[in-house]
Parts: structure tokens; sequence; C-alpha cells
């Protein structure tokens, strides 16, 4: 069968001056993750890999290029997603993480236990050899300069909310030949949020879901809105209900935006390799590899794909 890779870069009012460089940067990111399948590689490692570039990436918020909370400090959320075992580890605020991703995936395949937090995420990083890196190294001059503008946190989220709220949450899924499926998702959350405020996207059902018996799913959005109806696993049920993924996800993110006016953006991939990247907010990035097509688009309704040279 035939291996998929689908990412986002957050569903957001995504503004024209990072536009270019968001659809690059995920398309960049589907690449990365599709190499992994065509050598072979587990969905597992296709979604790390994807995840991994869009954490490099500053244009996002996650990893390098994460949000400043109310102190200044760049708190980072993540989890990953095994849909052939229900394994996942997740990771919240943590700090001076490069690759939250991976410390995520550490927390599943080295201890018994599926998120860790704060200071525990951060022992647990030191106690495996992953090296922290400095703050300044993280942030940039466009976030620290953002944030200095909108230091109250209430304001902030409003005037973002009604503009331009950045979520630039990452996600990505997908599914290999063995049609094993996995999901990874990555955020530094909201800028100016209280310090220890943690979001959707580690948490499981919420964030991301993955299971071979039914898909892998990826969200963002507004993180609260997301929690309130476990979005990651609404959409799920949706699928085992024998929808189709874009249907299961359309269905499910207007009735977020119903029951508790909550906007956001879901990627979803099914065993069978269907896929679907679907939003309510004004934009998302997003990219898709399948059958050695790239696909990508950031407005509502736009599919523009590229043909990959063998």
């Amino acid at each position: 069968m035939s291996a998929v890779v689908v990412v986002h870069g957050g569903a957001w009012a995504i503004p024209d001056d990072l536009a270019k460089a968001s659809v690059d940067g995920v398309k960049a990111a589907a690449c990365e993750g599709h190499s992994v399948l065509k050598r072979g590689g587990s969905a597992l490692d296709a979604v790390e890999a994807a995840v991994r570039a869009l954490e490099d990436n500053t244009v996002f918020n996650a990893g390098h290029g994460g949000t400043l909370n109310t102190e200044g400090e760049v708190e980072l959320d993540a989890i990953i997603m095994d849909g052939r075992t229900l394994g996942n580890g997740a990771v919240s605020s943590a700090k001076n993480i490069a690759h939250p991703v991976t410390l995520a995936r550490a927390v599943m395949e080295k201890t018994s236990h599926c998120m860790l937090t704060s200071r525990g995420a951060n022992q647990f990083a030191e106690s495996i050899g992953m090296a922290t890196v400095p703050t300044e190294t993280m942030v940039t001059e466009y976030e620290r300069k953002e944030w200095e503008k909108h230091k109250n946190y209430v304001t902030g989220v409003m005037e973002d909310f009604n503009a331009q709220w950045a979520h630039d949450t990452v996600g990505a899924v997908a599914v290999d030949c063995s049609g094993n499926v996995a999901c990874a998702t990555s955020t530094g959350g909201i800028r100016n949020k209280m310090v220890g405020r943690v979001g959707d996207s580690p948490i499981i059902g919420s964030g991301g879901y993955a299971d071979n018996l039914s898909g892998a799913v990826s969200c963002t959005g507004h993180g609260e809105s997301i929690l309130k109806v476990t979005l990651a696993r609404l959409i799920i049920s949706h699928i085992e209900q024998g929808k189709s993924v874009a249907d299961s996800s359309q269905l499910s993110l207007q009735y977020m935006g119903n029951r508790v006016h909550g906007a956001g953006g879901a990627i979803v991939v099914s065993p069978s390799g269907q896929w679907a990247a679907t939003f309510t907010t004004e934009r998302m990035a997003w990219a898709a590899v399948d059958h050695d097509v790239l696909w990508f688009g950031l407005d509502p309704n736009q599919r523009s794909k590229e043909q990959l040279s063998n």
C-alpha cells in the first residue's frame, strides 16, 4: 500500500508577510517525512522527522520560534502516538528543549508513563543526555517585540483572537507501507499565557490521536476549545461510524464552533491512505505527500500540487 504523510503549521489568521515562509516550511517538512517513509521508515519515524523540521523553523510556534509566557519564558508542549500499540508519550511546560517531539517519544519508549511535565520533563531530558538550549536562541526578535506589546494576557489573547490569533501549533500524521498510522503535535502555546498553562497539544485525544483501526489526527487552533470537545478523538469517532476523513474533520470542527465558539484545524490520515487537511480559521498552512505528489495549501479550498522527482 502507498505511504502518506500530512503536516500542518497551525490554523490561524496567517498574515501575508508570513504566508510564503509558512507554506515553504510545511512543504519541506512533508518532504522530510516522505523521505523517511520512502526509505521504509515507520509512520512514527516519519511524523517525528516532519515535526522536528517544523520545530527547527522559526516561522512556526514550536521549538525554535516558541511564544513567550507572562514571565518571558518559553514553555513547550508535544505529543507523539503510535497507532499500532496506542503507545504515546507527551511533555508539557518543558523549557529550553529544541525538539520537544523527540523528548515526547523518549517518554513513550523509555518510561512507563504517558506524560511528563515541567521540571520533571526537563529532569528526564537531562537524564537521557538531551541537551537544553538557551532561551535567547529559541526566541525570535519578532516574538520578543510582540510579547512586549501584549504583556497583558487577557487583552493579548482577545486582540489576537479578533485579529491574527497566533496559533501556529505544528503537527504531522502518517501511514506507512505496513498500514501503521502515527501522529505528532508540538507547540509553544499562546503568547502571554499564564506560567504552567497547558493547551490541547500534548493531551491524548485532544491535540492528537492515532489508532490503526481508524486513523491518525493532529489538531491546531484554540487549545481550550479543542480540549473541551476532545477534538482529535471526536474526529476519530466519526471515522469509526463510517464517515470519510474529510467529513469527520468538517463535522467535528463545526461542532466545536457551534458548541464552544472555537476555531481550529486538523489533519487526518486513515490506514488505507485517505487524508484530509481541514480548518475553520482564516488560513492553515498544510502539505501532504501521496504517491510522489506534493499537495499543499493555505487558504480555504486551496489545493495546489507539485510532482516530486523520483
